[in-house]
């Protein structure tokens, strides 16, 4: 029986449980089973083959079995034609720069991202194989407009970014990118395939840490590039076959695993984090609260035209204290977490402080040290408690 989901025609929760699945043909298993193996079977003559193709089940290294169902998923889940899932988020992100991207290139990139793409654009690909990087706030239009130049072969943006939260219009920027021959590159991790599908507003990748919302349990890695064939083509074989950033089939059934809770979990992060950002907002104590759900954010109206039905699950905040009070807030906390990452079940808080190296990038509120919080699954009303109680006992209440 055939049970392959591929087509829009079903809804995103009917995807998220049935599309990559299938009954094993071995067993009757309901479930697709764990492929451990690095190694497959040859054919009679093996010696006309592309030891370095992506095609056929050769070597784990060129692609598993449970690496193709994940990938087929994300597919759709995305509205991509194709998808690579490789060993980590930032596997992904220079996975797709690295077959992109020659020397004497040039790549616009938001003032928030990732440390990783900083890293990767501003410094490593830029000293070591002079590609020509621009950072703009891309939150400005006509900023990103006057950045590209006739060698731009790349925009690459966050939305919403990490850690402020800044938020991009994408259909927008597509545009811009597109007429001045470039491709637009957006990390969706902060939003989840759920909110935001950056393919249908323009954008050529869309680039998932699956290691957050789309696992969601906090106990695997992974990272997607989701596009059209001829692209992800390229990046299958330059890297993840000749640079080696495939996902282990473990990591790959567990994100597969998780990913049929998505709908489900996306739905209680969106609500916890618009019911928490709204409580810290009317905190007289709180200097600043970032959230895209929250009409007083600057990208509040971009915000709501290309995310729905919700704004994620990770916010930003800060506190109207001294550096060692937010830090003896974060020992006061009881049910969040004081651990990076986001997207897990439980909520988790890490207190960003004054010296950051891009600090100089963010907005001036940022600057006196905060919080990306990611809120997890907990009772809303159990979160906030443990908010309020940490601020009283630390003085700010």
């Amino acid at each position: 029986m055939e049970k392959r989901i591929y087509g829009q025609e079903f809804g995103f929760s009917t995807r998220a449980v049935h599309t990559g699945n299938d009954v094993d043909g071995e067993t009757g298993a309901i479930r697709r089973p764990i492929t451990m193996a690095n190694s497959y079977a040859l054919p009679y003559d093996p010696s006309d083959l592309n030891w370095s193709g992506a095609g056929k089940s050769l070597y784990t290294r060129n692609g598993g079995n449970n690496q193709k169902y994940l990938e087929e998923k994300l597919a759709s889940l995305s509205g991509g034609e194709d998808c690579v899932a490789l060993a980590s988020g930032v596997a992904a992100l220079s996975g797709l720069f690295f077959a992109l991207l020659k020397t004497g290139d040039h790549v616009v990139f938001s003032t928030v991202t990732y440390i990783a793409v900083y890293r990767l654009l501003h410094e490593l690909l830029n000293h070591k194989f002079n590609v020509e990087t621009t950072i703009v706030d891309t939150g400005d239009l006509e900023a990103v407009r006057a950045a590209m130049r006739p060698n731009t072969k790349l925009v690459h943006i966050e939305t919403p970014g990490n850690p402020t939260l800044a938020v991009s219009d994408i259909r927008a920027i597509a545009e811009i990118a597109h007429a001045g021959g470039a491709l637009l590159s957006v990390d969706n991790t902060f939003a989840s395939p759920y909110n935001q599908r950056p393919l249908g507003l323009g954008a050529d990748f869309s680039v998932e840490s699956l290691t957050k919302y789309i696992n969601g349990h906090g106990d695997a890695m992974g990272g997607a590039v989701i596009g059209r064939k001829a692209h992800l083509d390229l990046i299958r074989a330059q890297s993840q076959v000749n640079l080696g950033g495939v996902i282990s089939p473990f990591n790959a059934w567990l994100i597969m695993r998780g990913s049929v809770t998505l709908p489900l979990r996306m739905r209680q992060h969106n609500e916890n984090a618009l019911r928490v950002a709204r409580y810290l907002e009317s905190l007289p104590r709180v200097r600043f609260t970032a959230y895209p759900g929250l009409e007083s954010h600057r990208g509040h109206a971009v915000a709501a035209s290309q995310m729905s039905p919700g704004f994620g699950g990770v916010l930003a905040f800060g506190l109207d204290a001294d550096h060692d009070a937010h830090n003896r807030f974060v020992s006061r906390l009881r049910i969040i977490t004081s651990a990076v990452s986001l997207g897990h079940d439980e909520s988790l808080i890490v207190f960003l402080g004054e010296k950051d190296e891009r600090q100089y990038l963010y907005p001036p509120e940022f600057h006196q040290g905060f919080f990306r919080f990611s809120v997890g699954l907990e009772d809303g009303e159990d979160i906030i408690a443990d908010i309020d109680q940490a601020l009283r006992k630390t003085g700010l209440l």
